[in-house]
């Protein structure tokens, strides 16, 4: 009856109200530039504490800087933050920021390595966010997701998920750049890309976060429909084939 439909309408409006807190429309509203989304999934799991969480943690205040630093990267590119870990834990600590906007999370490590599970929340935001970028008319380019890891998938349908990765990488959804530390499981990280994962040389995170800040700032520039050629890492990890 009319009761149920006002009901029906009001419960709408508060739900569009909790959306638009989550999705930042504003944003897209006043700064109508191009966008290179990224989604960096970090392993937060108790392996990392000590040196590694904190040169983690280190090297994403230096992204921060980096991006900001660069008047194109500081409009263009949106970050999303992703952490793995607790008792079989996936959150999103950064929702979708512009790189101007952005403050480097401060990452705890405890708990288990539930990568596939984070790995397909990442691509279910993507998706979520190009549909944002259409309403908006914002052209885009292809996302990238940075999976990085110390360890081995701990939760049960991974290799499903990271198969799910591969096809959307084989579909021109997404890019994806599998990163681990010295104990990796580097024949699971193969699984989650076309490309062959970047071992990590020692904890230079900080390194890593320059050449993924100096990658992105190349990338925003890109033409929409241009496929971006990555520098290979140079001074802080080789691929491992």
């Amino acid at each position: 009856g009319v009761l149920g439909k006002a009901y029906r309408f009001n419960l709408t409006s508060q739900v569009e109200k909790m959306t638009d807190n989550i999705i930042p429309d504003v944003v897209l509203t006043d700064n109508t530039s191009q966008r290179l989304p990224c989604v960096l999934v970090l392993d937060g799991s108790g392996s990392m504490a000590g040196d590694p969480i904190r040169e983690l943690n280190a090297g994403l205040k230096i992204l921060e800087q980096e991006l900001k630093n660069d008047d194109t990267a500081a409009q263009r590119v949106q970050l999303m933050v992703i952490r793995l870990g607790d008792d079989n834990d996936v959150k999103v600590v950064t929702d979708w920021t512009d790189a101007i906007d952005f403050t480097a999370p401060e990452l705890e490590a405890n708990g288990v390595t539930p990568l596939g599970n984070a790995i397909l929340i990442a691509l279910e935001k993507i998706e979520a966010q190009k549909e944002n970028y259409r309403d908006h008319d914002i052209p885009y380019n292809r996302p990238w997701i940075f999976l990085i890891t110390d360890g081995n998938p701990t939760d049960l349908d991974w290799e499903d998920a990271a198969a799910e990765c591969r096809q959307a990488e084989d579909d021109n959804k997404v890019v994806i750049f599998a990163i681990g530390t010295e104990g990796a499981d580097f024949d699971a990280l193969k699984k989650f890309s076309g490309r062959s994962p970047v071992k990590l040389d020692g904890l230079k995170f900080k390194e890593l976060f320059v050449w993924l800040s100096r990658s992105a700032s190349s990338g925003s520039k890109a033409s929409q429909d241009a496929q971006i050629q990555l520098e290979a890492p140079d001074n802080w990890g080789t691929v491992h084939t």
